[in-house]
């Protein structure tokens, strides 16, 4: 559901970069005031676990469409709402500079779109009042499939909304709205599944790394700490490196309901903001469509899924020593 820099007009863009930074800058605030250490090698692992399973389609049957994992809720049932709010912004500032995957303009939107609604609702809303007399894997079940539906219905509705605002006509409201949502729902409702089986085998693996994790009861994890960071990075380096190979070809979500209101799957924008945008992230995106420039290699891919999780990995760790995440309590 990577908007373009055509779907959104410059001040709605304006608009919500300055509503994303504000909730960036609110998620800063509150993880430096967080002491669990742990969430730093999380925050990198799973990041580029969410990466790597972005990159995979699937096919949403009898439609001719594709959806992928959007993974604000799957981080924020693990790091909760504000680290895993900061994760994906890392995680979508990669996709937007290196892979040119998602305007540079539509950024702001993306982060609200994909992040906020994920991490913000999902956590707060959907997971923590479920968990609140005590964690199963029937609760985490049901908490992933009605979080990712409720934020990927949300995020959805919202794009209809910034096209609305920003006046682009070739996607009336009413009829956009109404091939948004179905499939969103469909797509939700994979994602829901999906997040479900990550979640439940962190759950039996190691249960306090879920958010929420004191209201469960005690429990021995399967694995240690560190092997279960393995297992998921070592998950992360085969859906990145190898299954992403077999992603769909159909549209997402997003492209093919704008192709079944203009019969094409992009739009074109005009002006100097454009333009400018466009030759930034032109310069910025060395493997433009997870792919090596002007070949179709499928190495291309394997590398871009492999790479790119490292530096997502770096990114998100960087910033936690960066900016000071997680500080231990002094002694006294």
């Amino acid at each position: 559901m990577h908007m373009a820099d055509a779907l959104v007009a410059p001040a709605v863009a304006g608009t919500l970069y300055v509503c994303s930074t504000a909730a960036a800058a609110f998620s800063v605030k509150q993880v430096r005031l967080d002491t669990d250490t742990k969430k730093v090698p999380v925050m990198g692992v799973m990041g580029a676990f969410v990466f790597a399973a972005q990159m995979i389609n699937f096919t949403i049957p009898g439609t001719g469409s594709s959806g992928h994992l959007c993974g604000g809720m799957l981080l924020s049932a693990l790091l909760g709402p504000y680290a895993g709010f900061l994760t994906m912004i890392g995680v979508l500032l990669i996709q937007c500079l290196l892979f040119a995957d998602g305007g540079l303009l539509a950024l702001g939107c993306n982060v609200w779109n994909m992040a906020f609604y994920g991490c913000f609702i999902g956590a707060l809303w959907i997971w923590k009042p479920m968990m609140k007399n005590g964690m199963s894997k029937a609760k985490i079940i049901a908490a992933s499939i009605i979080g990712c539906v409720v934020t990927l219905q949300l995020g959805a509705f919202s794009v209809t909304l910034e096209t609305l605002a920003s006046g682009i006509t070739e996607l009336p409201f009413a009829a956009f709205a109404a091939v948004m949502q179905p499939i969103h729902l469909a797509i939700g409702f994979t994602e829901g599944l999906i997040t479900a089986a990550v979640l439940v085998f962190i759950y039996e693996a190691r249960p306090e790394l879920l958010f929420c994790s004191s209201q469960i009861e005690r429990k021995e994890g399967r694995f240690s700490f560190k092997n279960t960071l393995v297992i998921l990075a070592a998950a992360a380096v085969l859906i990145g490196g190898l299954l992403s190979l077999a992603a769909s070809s159909y549209p997402d979500g997003l492209e093919w309901s704008i192709e079944r209101l203009t019969g094409s799957t992009e739009l074109e924008a005009a002006g100097g903001i454009y333009e400018t945008a466009d030759s930034i992230q032109e310069f910025t995106s060395l493997l433009p469509d997870y792919a090596f420039k002007n070949s179709e290699s499928a190495s291309g891919t394997v590398f871009s899924g492999i790479v790119g999780g490292l530096i997502v990995v770096a990114v998100c760790i960087g910033a936690c020593y960066l900016f000071k995440f997680f500080r231990k309590n002094k002694a006294v």
